[in-house]
Protein backbone atom coordinates (compact mmCIF):
# COMPACT_ATOMS: atom_id res chain seq x y z
CA UNK A 1 0.00 0.00 0.00
CA UNK A 2 1.46 3.32 -1.14
CA UNK A 3 1.44 6.20 1.30
CA UNK A 4 2.06 10.24 1.41
CA UNK A 5 5.93 11.08 1.49
CA UNK A 6 6.84 14.37 3.16
CA UNK A 7 7.85 17.18 0.60
CA UNK A 8 11.12 18.70 1.41
CA UNK A 9 10.72 23.12 1.40
CA UNK A 10 13.05 25.42 -0.01
CA UNK A 11 16.31 25.94 2.25
CA UNK A 12 16.56 21.92 2.65
CA UNK A 13 20.47 21.17 0.71
CA UNK A 14 18.76 17.89 -0.45
CA UNK A 15 17.12 20.51 -3.16
CA UNK A 16 20.28 22.47 -4.04
CA UNK A 17 22.27 18.87 -4.57
CA UNK A 18 22.43 16.87 -7.76
CA UNK A 19 20.56 13.66 -7.82
CA UNK A 20 22.76 10.00 -8.21
CA UNK A 21 21.99 8.23 -10.93
CA UNK A 22 19.48 5.27 -10.18
CA UNK A 23 21.60 1.32 -11.30
CA UNK A 24 19.49 -0.56 -13.88
CA UNK A 25 19.43 -3.70 -11.64
CA UNK A 26 17.76 -1.46 -8.91
CA UNK A 27 15.19 -0.16 -10.69
CA UNK A 28 12.60 -3.32 -10.04
CA UNK A 29 13.42 -3.63 -6.39
CA UNK A 30 10.89 -3.72 -4.21
CA UNK A 31 12.43 -0.58 -2.62
CA UNK A 32 12.57 1.73 -5.32
CA UNK A 33 8.96 0.41 -7.16
CA UNK A 34 7.61 1.61 -3.93
CA UNK A 35 9.32 4.67 -3.85
CA UNK A 36 7.92 5.47 -7.28
CA UNK A 37 4.55 4.69 -5.82
CA UNK A 38 4.46 6.97 -2.85
CA UNK A 39 5.39 9.33 -4.87
CA UNK A 40 2.63 9.10 -6.99
CA UNK A 41 0.52 8.96 -4.10
CA UNK A 42 2.05 11.71 -3.21
CA UNK A 43 1.88 14.09 -6.32
CA UNK A 44 -1.63 13.12 -6.27
CA UNK A 45 -2.84 14.48 -2.69
CA UNK A 46 -0.98 17.41 -3.16
CA UNK A 47 -2.61 18.52 -6.83
CA UNK A 48 1.02 18.08 -8.20
CA UNK A 49 1.53 17.76 -11.84
CA UNK A 50 4.90 16.50 -11.27
CA UNK A 51 7.47 15.52 -8.24
CA UNK A 52 11.20 14.75 -8.35
CA UNK A 53 13.20 12.52 -5.46
CA UNK A 54 15.20 15.24 -4.02
CA UNK A 55 11.53 16.56 -2.87
CA UNK A 56 10.84 13.59 -0.99
CA UNK A 57 13.88 13.59 0.42
CA UNK A 58 15.82 11.13 -1.91
CA UNK A 59 19.00 11.59 -3.85
CA UNK A 60 17.87 10.06 -6.99
CA UNK A 61 17.09 10.79 -10.44
CA UNK A 62 13.90 10.07 -10.54
CA UNK A 63 10.94 12.11 -10.86
CA UNK A 64 6.90 11.50 -11.71
CA UNK A 65 5.10 13.33 -14.89
CA UNK A 66 1.57 13.25 -14.42
CA UNK A 67 -0.14 16.62 -16.45
CA UNK A 68 -3.43 16.59 -15.03
CA UNK A 69 -5.97 19.41 -14.34
CA UNK A 70 -6.66 19.57 -10.83
CA UNK A 71 -7.17 22.58 -8.29
CA UNK A 72 -3.60 24.27 -8.67
CA UNK A 73 -3.83 23.55 -12.45
CA UNK A 74 -6.56 23.77 -14.48
CA UNK A 75 -7.41 22.96 -17.96
CA UNK A 76 -4.16 21.40 -18.93
CA UNK A 77 -3.38 17.74 -21.46
CA UNK A 78 -3.96 14.91 -19.21
CA UNK A 79 -0.53 12.69 -19.53
CA UNK A 80 0.94 9.86 -17.12
CA UNK A 81 1.54 9.17 -14.49
CA UNK A 82 4.69 8.48 -15.90
CA UNK A 83 8.01 7.55 -13.24
CA UNK A 84 11.12 8.86 -15.47
CA UNK A 85 14.26 7.56 -14.31
CA UNK A 86 18.05 8.91 -15.50
CA UNK A 87 16.31 11.04 -17.78
CA UNK A 88 18.13 13.18 -20.25
CA UNK A 89 17.20 16.15 -22.57
CA UNK A 90 18.44 15.17 -26.15
CA UNK A 91 17.75 18.71 -27.56
CA UNK A 92 15.34 21.00 -27.55
CA UNK A 93 13.43 23.67 -30.12
CA UNK A 94 14.56 27.09 -30.68
CA UNK A 95 11.02 28.26 -29.63
CA UNK A 96 10.71 30.07 -25.69
CA UNK A 97 7.81 30.30 -24.36
CA UNK A 98 7.04 31.72 -20.26
CA UNK A 99 4.40 30.59 -18.48
CA UNK A 100 3.96 30.62 -14.62
CA UNK A 101 5.04 27.96 -12.71
CA UNK A 102 4.62 26.37 -8.72
CA UNK A 103 6.48 23.75 -6.73
CA UNK A 104 5.49 21.69 -3.86
CA UNK A 105 8.57 22.26 -2.36
CA UNK A 106 8.25 26.35 -2.59
CA UNK A 107 4.22 26.77 -1.37
CA UNK A 108 2.34 30.20 -1.94
CA UNK A 109 4.64 31.45 -4.83
CA UNK A 110 4.18 31.67 -8.58
CA UNK A 111 6.49 32.73 -11.13
CA UNK A 112 6.69 33.40 -14.98
CA UNK A 113 9.47 30.65 -16.41
CA UNK A 114 10.99 31.02 -19.54
CA UNK A 115 11.23 26.69 -21.51
CA UNK A 116 11.62 25.12 -24.69
CA UNK A 117 8.52 25.09 -26.09
CA UNK A 118 9.16 21.48 -27.16
CA UNK A 119 11.99 18.46 -26.02
CA UNK A 120 13.31 15.10 -27.25
CA UNK A 121 13.73 13.04 -24.48
CA UNK A 122 14.99 10.25 -23.05
CA UNK A 123 14.26 8.07 -20.32
CA UNK A 124 14.30 4.58 -18.23
CA UNK A 125 10.47 3.76 -17.57
CA UNK A 126 9.63 1.69 -13.75
CA UNK A 127 9.60 -1.44 -16.34
CA UNK A 128 13.19 -0.84 -16.81
CA UNK A 129 12.41 0.26 -20.76
CA UNK A 130 14.63 2.70 -22.61
CA UNK A 131 12.40 5.57 -24.43
CA UNK A 132 12.98 7.86 -26.87
CA UNK A 133 10.00 10.63 -26.72
CA UNK A 134 8.93 14.08 -27.53
CA UNK A 135 6.95 16.33 -25.22
CA UNK A 136 5.30 19.95 -26.17
CA UNK A 137 3.70 22.57 -24.07
CA UNK A 138 2.41 22.00 -20.87
CA UNK A 139 3.88 18.40 -20.69
CA UNK A 140 7.29 19.47 -21.84
CA UNK A 141 7.31 22.51 -19.30
CA UNK A 142 6.80 19.77 -16.47
CA UNK A 143 9.47 17.44 -17.98
CA UNK A 144 11.93 20.40 -17.51
CA UNK A 145 11.21 21.55 -14.29
CA UNK A 146 11.39 18.09 -12.67
CA UNK A 147 14.56 17.88 -14.58
CA UNK A 148 16.23 20.82 -12.70
CA UNK A 149 15.25 19.57 -9.49
CA UNK A 150 17.91 16.11 -10.20
CA UNK A 151 20.19 19.08 -11.19
CA UNK A 152 19.91 21.49 -7.75
CA UNK A 153 17.84 24.03 -9.80
CA UNK A 154 14.44 25.36 -8.56
CA UNK A 155 12.22 27.39 -10.70
CA UNK A 156 13.10 30.42 -8.77
CA UNK A 157 16.53 30.27 -10.47
CA UNK A 158 15.32 30.66 -13.62
CA UNK A 159 12.59 33.54 -13.26
CA UNK A 160 12.54 37.18 -13.13
CA UNK A 161 11.89 38.17 -9.17
CA UNK A 162 9.59 40.66 -10.30
CA UNK A 163 7.65 37.39 -12.25
CA UNK A 164 6.90 36.33 -8.88
CA UNK A 165 3.62 36.31 -7.18
CA UNK A 166 1.64 34.80 -4.61
CA UNK A 167 -0.64 31.93 -5.27
CA UNK A 168 -3.80 34.06 -4.40
CA UNK A 169 -2.58 36.73 -7.01
CA UNK A 170 -1.91 33.78 -9.20
CA UNK A 171 -5.25 32.23 -8.78
CA UNK A 172 -6.91 36.27 -9.81
CA UNK A 173 -4.96 36.50 -12.78
CA UNK A 174 -6.24 33.20 -14.19
CA UNK A 175 -9.79 34.47 -13.49
CA UNK A 176 -9.11 37.79 -15.64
Amino acid sequence: MSKKLKIVELGDKILRTKAKAVSVKGIKSKKFQGLIDNMIKTCDLNDGVGIAAPQVNEGLRLFILWSKSNKRYKKVPSLGPIAIINPRIVSSSKKITKAYEGCLSIPGIRGLVPRHKSIDVEFITREGEELQITLEDFPARIFQHEYDHLNGIVFLDRTDPKDLVTEKEYQRILKM
